[in-house]
């Protein structure tokens, strides 16, 4: 027994030792359960969360808007986000950064940057050589790259949900558009990992807000296809979209709604900002033929004109959708000149006329890539801003030829709200309905090779091979296989895009690189030679398109395949147990190959990885995959981390550790797996002499990066840490700026309540003029060094000593950064001084300090003077509050003694405690107000007001005992009266002194038998309930009053 509970003893703790990290993990995870969305569109974004209690709400900025401009104003030594920035744009345009997402992604030569460069000739844009792109040079100091641009506008974001949340979140979906290739997927991918965002996924805005549609009609999805047209014109772009609406079983959830996206259109450059764009230029066109005569110059070349001519524009293009004309006016455009021009919607519309004409462009493609016909179109409803322009919904029903346009969305918030329930699905703290989403791959994509052939004997040539990985329109995520079974030394392949056809010749440009990727394998001839005797399966490339839209190369493997002989005897039981167990789990197969199973595995020979659309052949090898599970035994390596199920036969040695089933019993190499469904007994012998044993050699890859390369990871690392410098500055600077205004604010409160008569009272001349000293002297500071740290800097221990330099050459001198916060002019003297030779980061957190204790100082110094102020404030209220529960609490203990004896609730020690009470509370007042009557007002007052509400609690205490003690307290029983009816007895009476004090009536002797009471008055007596009395309240005092009441009541009935 006692060896039992010794073995016991070690997994108890085992036990107890696991149950604390989960509550440890449960309890960490409690803090981050909210997740979030961010709908970056090309001029706002909304940003969605979803937490414990709060299911999908848009969050509010710093303005309680729901929607925030997607704009960025970065000046030397502060930052500005959002509605702040937007209003910075017309007083410094050139540090006002906005539709910055058209150059991720983008090389030099790309045509989005010449216009990008046309559109706003007021930003500089550098050359990165070693990337081929651009950044924006704000200042000789000063260059942010549209990645680092995009993660501070990512973490502005996080910030606002993280405030509306009130709890931290890292979690998030971003939406991008539809048409972004690779390399802008990527380049949002690492703008969010500078921002230290989890991304769940990025998801494309017209399959977003698809979900989003099809979440609150999930009653109205059925079996039956319901084909649904999205017409997303934003500010920069418009999509098209054909989505299918309809219920499909799937294995885990059984019957749930799908959308599938089915065909998709788009147009890079037609939206809302580029008919702002013709308006401004026709407003600047109209304010210089005002000025024609006057020698003026052009209000094209003024940036600051410009901005406010845009402003304008964005407003104008508004109130026109509801208007026939409008006044333009602009104040002090330009040279202190105002503008006011009319314009109506017809000049509008024909400023406008090419861009309408391109309105049925990407329904036509969105038809072409789904092969179907407007017929089949059930509902076409409208998505973004622009489309509120009503010569664009005029075009675009002519175009469908639909009676009407759908508007039941919300134009501006479906895609954060789909964004945002899918973050909630792909997290693992929420629990959602499932709603399947089959995205759609725009741009196709191959692997191309290139391999010797013998044509004729001793000829041999090159030839060119080409297999489609992933088809046009092709659902995703979704992993591919390619099987190289023809070469055995080292050899590369090429990832490409595949026809592009559909693309313009102007998209194409703007497309960027066809070539994705070139993949060299070494180590292919080191793996023959290692397995000499082996059968080669070929050397199988492993793809994956994941959740993003984002193509990776997880790993490339050499297979080798040879026959092992094996007896019967050689399984042990536990293995047969095991394969038994296996087999009622689904044959061994890995949970995840259901969602992102492995798809064909293609040999050179064979045709296309994706036949067709449809995929027929797909599935069918997919289905053959999963009913043949002794080939496809072993577990995903750990690189796959969702969905990595391996096709047949492929196994990694390296990786066969405990993680495999027992049903894959290794050999003495432990290399060889068994079949997952085990036979039938008298079969065994027969099939386990020969079976098949697999062997894995990983193989080196080394990319080579062609569309448009990565940032590295030292850079990226740098550029995050810069990000983060600069948040952290914004914080401290803004901490510093709460202090100074404290103390500024303090200061001038202060000077002013000197000179009120009620704190002229309480002090003499000289306590003012000292408190007035010590506020000018720290006024005088704050304006020559509090907001200016060049002396505190200077002031510092160990300044020049420190060969502290910023990650990047950013913030000025401190005394600049203080400026800001005063808008003062005339103190910007020296930053190029201090741009030079810059501060240690101790600087601003030092003089945030001495903020604090200079304010403290003065609150200590005039802690005496506001204490009398405030005590005589308080002293009318209290006193008279005081009075008035000394004269109730009188009038109560009259009262109280006044009650008869035979009713009387109270005892006389706690009358005589209440009237104590307030005879004390009396005196102490008298006392304390004639003291306080002698002291002078400047000196500390005696009569406090918390004493008072002391000696009132006090009283009150003891008036509320007395009054919750009558509240429950029950009537006394009452004797009979002269005419025959008979009061309650005492609750101590006996049945026979009951029937000894019953009055005979008239003309009846003493002696006779008495009348007896009816019964249902004998019921009434109290007696029968006198144990249900002792419990209650009051029944006490009741008791200790019984012999009174009996010696009373006896009396009463001799009389």
């Amino acid at each position: 027994m006692a060896a039992m509970v010794r073995r016991q003893r070690p997994r108890r703790l085992a036990c107890w030792a696991l149950m604390a990290v989960l509550l440890a993990d449960l309890l960490a995870l409690s803090d981050t359960l909210a997740v979030m969305s961010v709908d970056l569109g090309s001029e706002s974004m909304k940003v969605a969360i979803v937490k414990p209690g709060v299911p999908m709400e848009i969050v509010l900025n710093k303005e309680s808007r729901r929607k925030t401009p997607v704009t960025v104003t970065l000046k030397e030594n502060e930052r500005f986000f959002g509605d702040s920035a937007a209003s910075m744009a017309i007083k410094n345009p050139k540090a006002t950064l906005r539709y910055f997402q058209h150059l991720l992604g983008k090389q030099e030569n790309n045509p989005h940057v010449a216009l990008y460069r046309a559109r706003f000739p007021e930003h500089e844009l550098g050359f990165d050589p070693q990337r081929q792109t651009v950044y924006f040079q704000i200042s000789p100091q000063l260059q942010f790259s549209p990645e680092e641009v995009l993660s501070m506008l990512l973490n502005y974001s996080r910030s606002l949900a993280e405030d509306f949340a009130e709890q931290p979140i890292k979690d998030a979906v971003i939406t991008v558009p539809a048409f972004f290739n690779q390399a802008e997927r990527r380049a949002v991918l690492q703008a969010a990992r500078m921002a230290g965002l989890k991304v769940l996924q990025l998801i494309n805005d017209n399959t977003a807000t698809a979900l989003s549609y099809g979440v609150f009609r999930r009653k109205d999805i059925n079996t039956t296809a319901q084909n649904i047209m999205f017409y997303d014109m934003g500010a920069g772009s418009t999509v098209c979209t054909i989505v299918t609406y309809q219920t499909v079983k799937t294995k885990d959830s059984g019957v749930q709604p799908q959308l599938q996206i089915r065909g998709v259109g788009f147009d890079r450059t037609l939206g809302g900002l580029e008919m702002e764009l013709r308006l401004r230029e026709h407003l600047a066109r109209l304010f210089n033929e005002q000025r024609k005569g006057q020698r003026a110059k052009d209000v094209r070349e003024n940036p600051r004109a410009m901005a406010k001519l845009l402003r304008e524009a964005n407003r104008l293009k508004t109130v026109l959708s509801a208007n026939a004309d409008h006044m333009a006016q602009i104040e002090g455009l330009m040279d202190d000149v105002d503008f006011k021009a009319k314009v109506t919607r017809a000049e509008f519309e024909d400023l406008c006329a090419d861009l309408f004409e391109r309105v049925p462009g990407p329904v036509q493609q969105a038809l072409q890539s789904a092969e179907m016909k407007l017929d089949e179109i059930e509902q076409v409803i409208l998505v973004g801003g622009a489309t509120r322009v009503p010569k664009v919904q005029e075009v675009l029903l002519k175009a469908v030829g639909k009676e009407e346009l759908g508007k039941n969305i919300n134009a501006d918030e479906a895609a954060a709200m789909g964004a945002v329930y899918q973050a909630a699905a792909l997290s693992k703290a929420f629990k959602v309905k499932p709603f399947v989403v089959r995205d759609a791959v725009i741009y196709p994509i191959l692997v191309e090779f290139t391999r010797e052939v013998e044509e004729e004997p001793g000829v041999h040539s090159l030839k060119h091979n080409k297999r489609i990985l992933f088809s046009r329109m092709g659902p995703y995520p979704q992993r591919k296989v390619i099987t190289f079974n023809r070469y055995s030394h080292d050899f590369n392949f090429h990832i490409n895009y595949g026809d592009l056809g559909f693309l313009g010749p102007e998209d194409l440009r703007v497309f960027g690189s066809q070539n994705l990727t070139t993949v060299k394998l070494k180590g292919v001839g080191e793996s023959f030679r290692k397995y000499p005797d082996y059968e080669s399966k070929g050397i199988k490339a492993h793809f994956n398109l994941d959740e993003s839209g984002v193509l990776s190369l997880d790993r490339v493997e050499s297979v080798f395949e040879t026959l092992v002989e094996d007896s019967p005897e050689e399984e042990s039981t536990l293995t047969k147990l095991g394969n038994t167990i296996s087999s009622l789990f689904g044959g061994g197969a890995t949970p995840d190959a259901k969602e992102n199973g492995t798809d064909s595995v293609q040999e050179e020979e064979e045709g296309p990885a994706e036949g067709s659309k449809d995929e027929p052949g797909e599935q069918a090898e997919l289905k053959e995959e999963a009913d043949s599970p002794t080939e496809d035994a072993s577990p995903p390596p750990p690189p796959e981390p969702k969905g990595s199920a391996a096709p047949e036969g492929e196994k990694t040695t390296e990786k066969d550790d405990g993680e495999k089933p027992e049903a894959q019993k290794p050999s003495d190499k432990g290399e060889a797996g068994f079949e997952s469904v085990p036979p039938a007994p008298e079969e065994e012998k027969k099939q386990k002499p020969a079976r098949k044993q697999r062997m894995v050699e990983e193989i080196g890859v080394e990319l080579v990066v062609l569309d448009l390369p990565d940032l590295p990871e030292d850079e990226l690392a740098r550029s995050a840490q810069k990000l983060q410098d600069l948040t952290l500055r914004d914080l401290e600077k803004q901490e510093r700026e709460k202090a100074a205004n404290s103390l500024e604010a303090f200061i001038f409160e202060t000077q002013d309540k000197l000179y009120q008569p009620e704190y002229q009272e309480v002090s003499t001349e000289e306590q003012r003029e000292d408190i007035s000293g010590k506020l000018s002297a720290t006024s005088s500071w704050l304006e020559d060094e509090g907001f200016g740290a060049t002396t505190a800097v200077r002031g510092l221990p160990g300044h020049g000593r420190q060969k502290w330099r910023p990650s990047l050459p950013l913030p000025g001198s401190e005394r600049e950064e203080g400026c800001d916060v005063r808008h003062r002019e005339g103190c910007r003297t020296g930053s190029s001084t201090a741009l030079s030779s810059p501060q240690p980061p101790a600087t601003p957190a030092h003089l945030r300090q001495m903020l604090k204790e200079k304010l403290a100082e003065l609150r200590k110094l005039c802690q005496g003077l506001f204490f009398r102020v405030e005590e005589r404030k308080k002293w009318p209220e209290r006193l008279s509050a005081l009075d008035s529960l000394l004269n109730h609490s009188s009038m109560f203990l009259k009262g109280a003694r006044l009650i008869p004896e035979m009713d009387q609730i109270f005892t006389e020690v706690e009358m005589t405690t209440l009237e104590k009470v307030i005879n004390e509370t009396w005196a102490w007042k008298n006392a304390t107000m004639a003291e306080q009557a002698k002291l002078p007002a400047t000196e500390k007052p005696v009569l406090l007001s918390k004493d008072i509400e002391a000696k009132m609690m006090a009283l009150d205490r003891e008036v509320q005992y007395l009054l919750n003690k009558a509240k429950f307290a029950k009537p006394r029983p009452r004797p009979k009266d002269k005419n025959g009816t008979r009061a309650e007895p005492p609750l101590n009476a006996s049945a026979s002194d009951q029937g000894d004090k019953v009055i005979p009536p008239p003309g009846q002797t003493e002696d006779a038998k008495p009348i007896s009471e009816p019964e249902k008055e004998t019921r009434s007596e109290p007696a029968g309930s006198e144990p249900l009395e002792l419990g209650g309240p009051g029944a006490e005092s009741e008791q200790k009053e019984q012999p009174t009441e009996q010696k009373r009541t006896l009396k009463n009935d001799e009389l």
